[in-house]
């Protein structure tokens, strides 16, 4: 692994401009060193920096250097930039009859597998503390954390929520229409249960493409993750979220009694790396969606522990519709989904990475080797872009196409 690094890092300038078109070589923006949660930066603060007005009226030509510059969120569907081009007659008629058939069918039967699950949990989770509870900690105390969570629980309750968590979440997933997923799993042959071994991973990383990441993740390794503090508080799935031990932001809240939240990743990390009943952590290190075909710069938080990480590669195959969450609004895309008679994903699990010492001291250089590999081996396009651009992206596109 380490011989194959040094490869990459000799060669990845020189790949990328074989194996890519001169349209999607980006142009190089400094996103400097990248924790694992950064401020929000003020779009208008951005747009200045990079001189695109708010109100600026595009040309065609102009919005399409845009689109080359920002070509990690464009969308090459049928359905055209946020799911509002022109249709052809045969698309229009396919989604009025899926609108009549398919998405009544699909949103009762999901609504009915969410709302056995939450059951499941609820009864789970009876007479049971939401909050972790270490030997000598004042009960009050740590309510104050407010890092709510029912991943600590053990035993039979603890089975049950794992195992019919998964099964659901792929029922779920096969509702959606994602009838069979393609996997492939590149662990060497003597180590075919890497979990298992005494070097067990403490985080999955993944690329990320759409909120369809965690249903999949949730339906393998059902790890913890990072959400926000609302998601927490939302009928049904706050529960659900609190049972899978996830990590809630609060970005506003500036307490010295609140850790951070990148400590509070890297203690479950550390805890999952050394405990082996303890939940896995799922981290985004790109910290946004693309639309599949690149890799943007990633966050350090996912490496702070040091800990060895399991790296997976999703990919969803389209004909019609993209189910990438890149520059389309939620709610068109969860009716666009489910109006798509079948739906296509593939999966490409690599080898549980270890660091080198080197990389245990550096953070950035863990993540920059990581983001290569991961490149390297799922055939995607690194580029410079972050959220900040996306938001532009989206700015630019919102005024282009209501001055059409």
């Amino acid at each position: 692994m380490d011989t194959e690094l040094k490869s990459l890092n000799q060669n990845q300038n020189q790949n990328e401009n074989e194996n890519h078109p001169k349209q999607y070589q980006q142009e190089p923006i400094d996103n400097g060193d990248l924790p694992l949660l950064k401020s929000d930066s003020s779009p208008s603060d951005y747009q200045r920096t990079n001189q695109i007005p708010e109100e600026k009226h595009f040309t065609a030509e102009e919005f399409e250097d845009i689109e080359k510059k920002f070509a990690a969120y464009v969308r090459h569907d049928i359905y055209g930039p946020m799911g509002r081009g022109q249709l052809p007659m045969a698309e229009k008629f396919l989604l009025f009859l899926a609108m009549f058939t398919l998405l009544p069918l699909r949103i009762f039967i999901g609504m009915s597998i969410l709302v056995f699950y939450y059951i499941i949990c609820r009864i789970c989770t009876l007479f049971s503390s939401p909050y972790r509870l270490d030997e000598g900690d004042d009960p009050q105390q740590q309510q104050q954390q407010q890092h709510e969570d029912y991943s600590h629980l053990g035993g039979w309750r603890r089975q049950i929520i794992v195992c019919c968590g998964r099964f659901l979440s792929r029922a779920l997933l096969f509702t959606l229409g994602f009838y069979w997923i393609s996997q492939t799993s590149r662990i060497q042959s003597d180590s075919r249960d890497q979990l298992e071994n005494s070097e067990r991973p403490g985080v999955v990383i993944s690329n990320h493409i759409s909120y369809l990441d965690i249903l999949y993740h949730m339906s393998t390794s059902f790890p913890s993750f990072v959400a926000k503090r609302s998601v927490g508080k939302l009928p049904l799935v706050g529960l659900i979220s609190k049972c899978l031990g996830c990590v809630y932001v609060q970005r506003e809240d500036k307490s010295s009694d609140f850790k951070g939240v990148s400590g509070v990743v890297t203690e479950r990390i550390k805890e999952a790396h050394d405990i082996s009943d303890a939940p896995l952590m799922l981290i985004f290190p790109e910290g946004t969606t693309t639309n599949g075909n690149f890799l943007l710069p990633f966050k350090t938080g996912a490496f702070l522990a040091g800990a060895p990480v399991l790296p997976v590669i999703l990919r969803y195959p389209y004909q019609r519709f993209s189910p990438a969450w890149d520059s389309i609004s939620g709610v068109r895309h969860v009716i666009l989904l489910l109006c798509q008679f079948v739906n296509f994903m593939e999966v490409v699990r690599l080898p549980i990475y270890y660091p080198s010492k080197e990389e245990k001291d550096d953070p950035k250089l863990y993540a920059n080797n990581m983001r290569k590999l991961m490149a390297n081996e799922g055939n995607l396009i690194l580029s410079d872009v972050g959220l900040p651009e996306k938001r532009t992206y989206h700015a630019a596109l919102n005024g282009f196409l209501c001055q059409r």
